[in-house]
């Protein structure tokens, strides 16, 4: 029998019945009609065990919704492919320059690597809990109407939230690459990007590493490759999601962006949204070492952080799992199972030693015993 995680009580978990409980305002207060949960990844790497767990946890979420509020449910996957594919710096000026994984390998290549690293999982989660999903690309995102009107009209109140979206500088980046044929390098803190801002489009000057100046018009119906700044990029994409009021849109994300949703949301709000009008989140557990420290691939592969105790290869790259998919994604069905039994399992972080027991036991869960005597949980 699965053996629980010992997880202490927390404000949130106290407030709690179940995990879902957190959107339940959202649900009841205004009933939508179906319910989006969105999930986005970089797509600059294979995936890890904190990619799989947060996008198990993005079906088990919605299959536990549909079922306990009856309400149609969806999972929309955003690929992220303007993550920096090589990054460097001008001798002459000092000045940093990326180029994106969309300009260094091309929509193609892209698609590809997304067929081959996340299509598979998604296929086996969607076929098993009966949950249909999509797929979108940030670089087909940013080309649409509706995104680029959002940036247009959320850049005509910049003043009033670029503190929020850039607390050190008060300057939110925004990124066009160079349009010059098989180029698309772009200055990475955008120092030098000056943009004009007419009703309806924007006139973006920037300067780039190999062809010095150029201009560059966004449109609602076209213009050039519109890179945000992060925090930049989810204050668009969660007002573009709200505009559809017929559908709950639901930001399923890992536990690090718990601290960066706060400057989003303070920032929506500078733009003018209130209340329900904000986004619906749902963050899940983060890994993290025994330090305390987020698992991060990329430092243990620049030899910056060693792979923790109790952790295996197969956690930083989940191709080297060494079964079956279809028992890779039991396994991480039955570890959600056990997560989302309790608000206390859900709501906290775990070491890669910890998950890597929950994945290694295959038995189902049951119910979560109770923390305190019979005959009554107290907090």
């Amino acid at each position: 029998m699965t053996t629980h995680p010992v997880s202490p009580n927390t404000v949130l978990a106290n407030a709690l019945t179940n995990a879902e409980d957190v959107l339940a305002p959202h649900i009841r207060t205004k009933p939508p009609e179906r319910v989006a949960f969105m999930v986005g990844t970089q797509i600059n790497g294979v995936p890890h065990l904190g990619t799989s767990l947060v996008q198990s946890l993005t079906f088990a979420a919605a299959a536990r919704v549909r079922d306990r509020f009856g309400l149609p449910v969806e999972v929309a996957f955003g690929a992220l492919d303007n993550a920096p594919h090589e990054v460097v710096v001008d001798p002459g000026t000092g000045h940093h320059y990326q180029r994106g994984y969309a300009q260094a390998l091309g929509q193609a290549a892209l698609a590809d690597q997304v067929d081959e690293l996340y299509r598979p999982l998604f296929d086996a989660l969607s076929e098993r809990l009966s949950i249909p999903y999509t797929i979108e690309m940030y670089s087909r995102q940013q080309q649409t109407e509706q995104y680029r009107r959002t940036w247009l009209r959320a850049h005509h109140r910049i003043d009033s939230a670029r503190w929020w979206l850039d607390p050190a500088h008060g300057v939110p980046h925004v990124r066009v690459p160079c349009p010059a044929s098989g180029c698309g390098w772009a200055e990475k803190y955008a120092e030098r990007t000056r943009i004009l801002l007419d009703v309806d489009h924007a006139e973006v000057h920037a300067v780039c590493l190999h062809h010095g100046s150029y201009e560059v018009v966004i449109g609602p119906d076209g213009g050039g490759y519109l890179d945000l700044a992060t925090l930049y990029r989810n204050l668009v994409k969660e007002v573009t999601a709200a505009a559809d009021r017929d559908c709950l849109s639901v930001m399923v994300k890992g536990g690090d962006w718990v601290f960066g949703s706060t400057l989003v949301d303070n920032a929506l709000t500078a733009i003018g949204l209130i209340g329900a009008q904000l986004p619906t989140r749902l963050f899940c557990p983060q890994v993290v070492t025994d330090t305390g420290a987020k698992l991060s691939k990329s430092l243990i592969r620049d030899g910056q952080a060693a792979l923790p105790d109790g952790a295996a290869p197969w956690m930083l790259d989940t191709r080297m799992w060494s079964g079956s998919l279809s028992g890779y994604v039991e396994r991480l069905l039955v570890m959600a199972e056990v997560l989302l039994s309790d608000p206390r399992h859900f709501f906290r972080s775990y070491s890669a030693s910890e998950l890597g027991r929950l994945m290694s036991d295959p038995m189902r869960s049951v119910t979560a015993p109770c923390p305190t005597p019979p005959p009554a949980c107290t907090s």
